[in-house]
């Protein structure tokens, strides 16, 4: 099984490098390959590092504009090297099983809410989780959970989205995962 894991290009705060180091030895010793975005550095850069020091398969999918910053992982079981991010997306989705997003900016967010899009949309039927390392996703589940107060996210679909502050519970939510009904009515529109 291959899941995609969605981080930060930075090293965050204290806690969340040691967190991906974590991440990543754990998914290589459980047999899990790794796909992400084929970068070196931060918190990218600690998943893969402690992957492949575990014996684990990394599959890295970088832009060649990342490329040509020299930013890309030199030492990954595979690195896919595209022309844009739009495709690298489409790639990691294409590879992936499943997604996890660890913390992470702007970039870790429109990864991991495209994925989980396309799964409200039925174009994939793939668990897509948040892993709530420090509470740092805490935040923005409060706000999922006022859209859907709010009707302009449903229930179903924010139940999708799966977070959880320990990766072993994390994992065990993804294997359970079913995706909802996707059986509209003219209240949805």
């Amino acid at each position: 099984m291959r899941i995609c894991v969605f981080c930060g290009s930075s090293r965050g705060s204290a806690g969340y490098l040691e967190a991906a180091r974590q991440v990543g030895h754990t998914l290589a010793t459980r047999g899990f390959e790794i796909v992400y975005g084929g970068a070196r550095v931060g918190m990218m850069g600690a998943v893969a590092d402690a992957a492949l020091a575990a014996g684990g398969s990394v599959t890295g999918v970088i832009p060649r504009n990342l490329l040509d910053w020299e930013v890309a992982h030199d030492g990954l079981s595979a690195l896919h090297v595209v022309p844009d991010l739009h495709r690298r997306k489409a790639l990691m989705a294409d590879l992936a099983d499943a997604f996890i997003a660890l913390p992470g900016g702007a970039g870790t967010l429109e990864e991991t809410f495209e994925v989980w899009t396309w799964a409200q949309l039925g174009l994939h039927a793939k668990p897509v989780g948040l892993l709530d390392t420090g509470g740092y996703y805490t935040p923005l589940l409060h706000f999922l959970d006022h859209m859907t107060a709010e009707g302009f996210l449903r229930a179903p679909y924010r139940r999708m989205l799966i977070a959880e502050p320990d990766l072993d519970r994390l994992l065990e939510r993804c294997a359970r995962y079913r995706p909802p009904d996707y059986t509209w009515t003219e209240t949805d529109v």
